[in-house]
C-alpha cells in the first residue's frame, strides 16, 4: 500500500509541473539521478508514517467498544476490499500517465528529426540563393519582354474593339436614343474596359510617356461623350420616376441596376489605384451619389411646384397651396412604400431616404413661405398645418405609412424661433384687426340707436341688438383658430380678447352717455330712445353671460383675471347709468307733476299722484323688457326716487297750513297717496322695501295730524328711530310752526344749545 502511495505521489508530482522545460528537466532526473531517487525515498518514509497514523487512527476509531472485536474479521475483509479497489485505480491511473508520457517522449523525438531536417533544407535553400544572385540579374532582358509580351496580349485581345470603336459608339448611340439603357450600358462597359486596359498596360510600361496615352484618349474621346449621354438619359428617367414607377418599372429598375454596375466599377478602379498609381479618366463617376442629388432635386422640383395661384389671384392662396402639398406628399410616399421600394435594392432603405427626402424639402418650402409678409389668416394657416395638420393621420402619420416611420423622430418643420415670431405677428395683426372691428361694429350698433322701429327682441321677448353676437362671433371665431395652433396659443388670445373686450365696454359707456345727451337736447329724438336704451342695458347682461361661456369653453384655468374684475365693474356701470337715465327719462316727465305736491292746488284735488302713478305705470310697461336683475333694481330705484321727490315736496315747505283741519285733511291725502304708490309698486314687484319707503309718507303725514304739541316731540322720536338717516333740518320741517323748541332728539330746551 505504501509503495502504491509513493507511486501516486510521484504522478502527481508530474502532473503539477508548470512548464514543458521542466517537466522535461524532471523526467531526466527522475530516470537518471540518484539524489532524486533520496528525495523520493524521503518522501516515501513520511508518507508511509502518515499512512500508519492514519491507520492507527481508524483502527481505533472502529474498535472503541468491546463488542465491535467480535467484528474484527469483518472490519479485515471489508478493508481488504477498499485496498484492492484503491490499488486497482492507482495502476490505472499511473498506468495512463505513463502511457502519456510515453508518448509524449517519442513525440518529442520525431520532432527534433523533424527540426534537424528542415534545418539542413533551410542550409540547402540559402546556398542555392546565393548561387543564383547572378542568375536573376541576368533575366532582366526576359522580364522586359514578359510585360511586352503583356502589353501585346492586351492589344491583341482588344483588336477586335479597337478596330469596331467606331461602330460599336453608334450602335451604343442608337440604342440610348431609343431606351434600350442596359444594352447600351453594356456596350458602354466594353468600350471602356478597352479604353482602360490599354492605358493601364500603357502606364506600366512607360507611365510618363503622355504622347502614347494622349494618343489612346483620343482615339476613345467619344466613349466619354456617350457616358455622358447615358447619364443624362438616367437622370430623366429618375426625376419622373414617380410617373416611370407607375408606368414602367421595369425602366427604374434598369437604371437602378446600371448605377449599381458603375459603382462597382468605380470600387475596382480605386483599388487598383491604390496597388497601381493607374486610374482611368471619368473615374470614379459617383453615379449614387448623382442619383440620390437627382431625387432630392426632383422632390424639391415637386414640392415647390405645388403653388398654383398667388394671393392677388385667390385670398385662399396658402390654404390651396397647403393642401396642395398635403395631397402630393401624401400620394407619392404610399407610392414609394407600394411600388418604389421594390425597384431599389433593400440596403438603400428607400422609404426611409425619400421619408426624409420630402420631410426637408417640406421644411425648406415652409421656411420659404413663413419669411413672406404673410397676413393674419395666412398665418393661422401655416400654424395649424405645421404644428397639427402635418403630423396627423391627414399626412405623415397616416396609417399607411405608420408602419415604415416614425413621426415622433421628425425635426419640426419651423424652428421654435420662426414659429414665436409668427405668433407674435399674428397676435399683433390680431390686436389691430378687433380694434377696428370692435369700432365699426359699435358703428353699426350706433346707427341702429337712431332707428325709428323697435329693437329686435329675443326668445324671451327681452330688447337687443345684434352688436353682442356680432362681438363674440368675432371672438369665437378667432378663438376657434387658436385652438387649432396651440393651447397656450388659445390662452393668450383669450386674455387678449377679454383686455379688448374691457377696453371697447369703456367705449360703449361713453356712447350710451353721448346717446343720452343728444336726446336731452330734443327729446322727440330718437323716436325709440327709451327702447333702445333697454337694450343697451340688456346687452350688458348679455356680454357677461357670453364672456363666462367663452371662459368655460376655451380656458384651462377657472382663476379670475384683472380683465374679469374690470369687464365685471365696467357692465355693472353701464346697465346701472342705463336705468339711470331711463328713470331720468321718467321723472323729466313727472317734474311738473311732482311740483304739485304739496301745494295749495294739491291740497284742493289735484290728480297729480295719480297721473304720476299712470305715468310711472306705463313707463315700466315697457320696462319690463329689461332683464333681470336690472329690471328688479331699476323697480327698486324708481319707488325711492317717487319717494325722496314726495318727502322733498314736504320739507320745502310749499303749502303752510291754515288749521288743524287742513292739516289733517293734507295728512289724509299723503295716507292716501301713499298707499297708491304701496300698491302701484306692488305690482311693479318693487321688492320688500316698498312697504317702509311708502311708510315713511305715512309716518310724516301722522305727525301733520297731531293736534296736541306737547305729542310732537314724542312722535317725531318715533319717526327718527324708524328712519335713522333723518336729519334735524326735516324735523323742523316736518314741526311747521309748532311753538315746542324742544330738541327732537333729546328733548333739550332750547334746541339750538343741545349741540346735537
Amino acid at each position: 500500500m505504501l509503495t502504491t502511495s509513493c507511486t501516486h505521489v510521484t504522478s502527481f508530482f508530474f502532473r503539477i509541473i508548470p512548464s514543458q522545460e521542466k517537466a522535461q528537466e524532471c523526467l531526466y532526473k527522475a530516470f537518471g539521478y540518484d539524489w532524486y531517487f533520496l528525495r523520493l525515498r524521503t518522501t516515501m518514509e513520511e508518507t508511509s508514517r502518515e499512512a500508519v497514523a492514519t491507520a492507527v487512527q481508524r483502527v481505533a476509531g472502529m474498535l472503541q467498544r468491546s463488542d465491535q472485536l467480535d467484528k474484527v474479521e469483518q472490519y479485515r475483509r471489508r478493508e481488504a476490499r477498499k485496498k484492492a479497489s484503491v490499488e486497482a485505480r492507482l495502476k490505472a491511473a499511473i498506468q495512463s500517465q505513463l502511457d502519456g508520457v510515453r508518448t509524449g517522449l517519442t513525440q518529442l523525438h520525431s520532432a527534433l528529426l523533424d527540426v534537424k531536417d528542415i534545418q539542413g533544407s533551410l542550409a540547402d535553400v540559402s546556398k542555392d540563393w546565393r548561387q543564383s544572385i547572378n542568375t536573376i540579374e541576368n533575366l532582366k532582358d526576359v522580364k522586359d519582354a514578359v510585360v511586352q509580351h503583356s502589353q501585346l496580349a492586351s492589344a491583341v485581345e482588344n483588336l477586335k474593339n479597337i478596330f469596331s470603336v467606331p461602330e460599336i459608339v453608334a450602335d451604343t448611340q442608337q440604342l440610348i436614343e431609343q431606351g434600350e439603357l442596359l444594352q447600351a450600358h453594356r456596350k458602354l462597359m466594353e468600350l471602356e474596359c478597352s479604353r482602360d486596359d490599354l492605358m493601364y498596360e500603357q502606364y506600366r510600361m512607360d507611365s510618363k510617356n503622355t504622347s502614347d496615352m494622349n494618343l489612346i484618349s483620343i482615339y476613345f474621346e467619344d466613349v466619354q461623350g456617350l457616358s455622358d449621354e447615358l447619364a443624362k438619359q438616367l437622370w430623366m428617367v429618375l426625376q419622373r420616376s414617380m410617373v416611370t414607377v407607375r408606368r414602367d418599372p421595369t425602366m427604374l429598375v434598369s437604371v437602378v441596376r446600371i448605377i449599381e454596375r458603375e459603382v462597382k466599377i468605380d470600387r475596382r478602379m480605386v483599388d487598383r489605384k491604390k496597388q497601381s498609381g493607374f486610374i482611368p479618366p471619368g473615374r470614379p463617376k459617383r453615379w449614387k451619389d448623382k442619383m440620390f442629388e437627382v431625387l432630392e432635386g426632383t422632390v424639391s422640383t415637386r414640392i415647390e411646384g405645388t403653388q398654383s395661384v398667388t394671393r392677388e389671384a385667390d385670398k385662399m392662396w396658402l390654404v390651396r397651396l397647403l393642401e396642395i402639398t398635403r395631397k402630393y406628399v401624401l400620394d407619392d410616399l404610399i407610392v414609394v412604400k407600394n411600388l418604389m421600394v421594390q425597384c431599389f435594392p433593400q440596403h438603400y432603405d428607400t422609404f426611409n431616404r425619400f421619408f426624409g427626402l420630402y420631410h426637408n424639402a417640406v421644411s425648406s418650402r415652409v421656411k420659404e413661405l413663413a419669411a413672406e409678409d404673410l397676413e393674419a389668416n395666412e398665418i393661422v394657416s401655416m400654424l395649424t398645418w405645421v404644428l397639427n395638420t402635418y403630423k396627423s393621420v391627414e399626412m405623415m402619420g397616416h396609417p399607411d405609412l405608420a408602419s415604415e416611420c416614425d413621426i415622433n423622430a421628425l425635426e419640426a418643420l419651423l424652428p421654435q424661433d420662426v414659429v414665436d415670431d409668427l405668433l407674435s405677428k399674428y397676435v399683433k395683426t390680431f390686436t389691430s384687426n378687433i380694434t377696428g372691428w370692435l369700432r365699426k361694429a359699435l358703428e353699426t350698433d350706433k346707427k341702429d340707436w337712431q332707428k325709428e322701429t323697435e329693437p329686435e327682441a329675443d326668445q324671451d321677448g327681452y330688447y337687443q341688438t345684434t352688436l353682442p353676437a356680432i362681438v363674440f362671433q368675432m371672438f369665437e371665431q378667432n378663438l376657434q383658430v387658436a385652438a387649432q395652433i396651440d393651447g397656450d396659443f388659445k390662452e393668450q388670445v383669450l386674455k387678449l380678447c377679454l383686455k379688448q373686450m374691457n377696453t371697447f365696454l369703456i367705449r360703449y359707456r361713453e356712447e350710451a352717455v353721448t346717446y343720452k345727451e343728444e336726446h336731452l337736447r330734443d327729446r322727440q329724438l330718437p323716436q325709440c330712445y327709451v327702447q333702445y336704451m333697454i337694450a343697451i342695458i340688456n346687452n350688458c347682461q348679455t356680454f357677461k353671460e357670453s364672456i363666462n361661456s367663452l371662459k368655460r369653453k376655451y380656458s384651462q384655468s377657472s382663476e379670475p383675471t384683472d380683465s374679469d374684475a374690470a369687464i365685471e365693474r365696467t357692465l355693472s356701470e353701464v346697465a346701472k347709468e342705463g336705468c339711470q337715465f331711463l328713470l331720468d327719462e321718467v321723472f323729466l316727465d313727472l317734474e311738473h307733476h311732482l311740483y304739485e305736491l304739496m301745494t295749495r292746488k294739491w291740497l284742493t284735488g289735484s290728480h297729480a299722484v295719480d297721473t304720476i302713478c299712470v305715468t310711472v305705470e306705463d313707463y315700466f310697461n315697457d320696462f319690463n323688457k329689461i332683464k333681470k336683475p336690472f329690471n328688479q333694481e331699476m323697480t327698486s330705484e324708481a319707488l325711492r326716487r317717487v319717494v325722496v321727490e314726495y318727502i322733498k315736496a314736504v320739507m320745502q315747505k310749499r303749502i303752510t297750513f291754515k288749521n288743524a283741519d287742513e292739516r289733517r285733511e293734507g295728512a289724509d291725502r299723503m295716507i292716501k297717496e301713499a298707499d297708491q304708490f304701496k300698491f302701484l309698486f306692488r305690482k311693479l314687484a318693487a321688492g320688500e322695501d316698498t312697504d317702509r319707503l311708502c311708510g315713511a309718507i305715512a309716518a310724516i303725514a301722522e305727525v301733520f295730524k297731531l293736534t296736541d304739541p306737547t305729542l310732537l316731540f314724542l312722535e317725531v322720536t318715533t319717526l327718527v328711530s324708524k328712519y335713522p338717516d333723518i336729519r334735524y333740518t326735516h324735523t323742523r320741517a316736518i314741526k311747521g310752526r309748532s311753538t315746542s323748541r324742544r330738541c327732537w332728539r333729546c328733548g333739550a330746551t332750547p334746541a339750538g344749545k343741545c349741540g346735537r
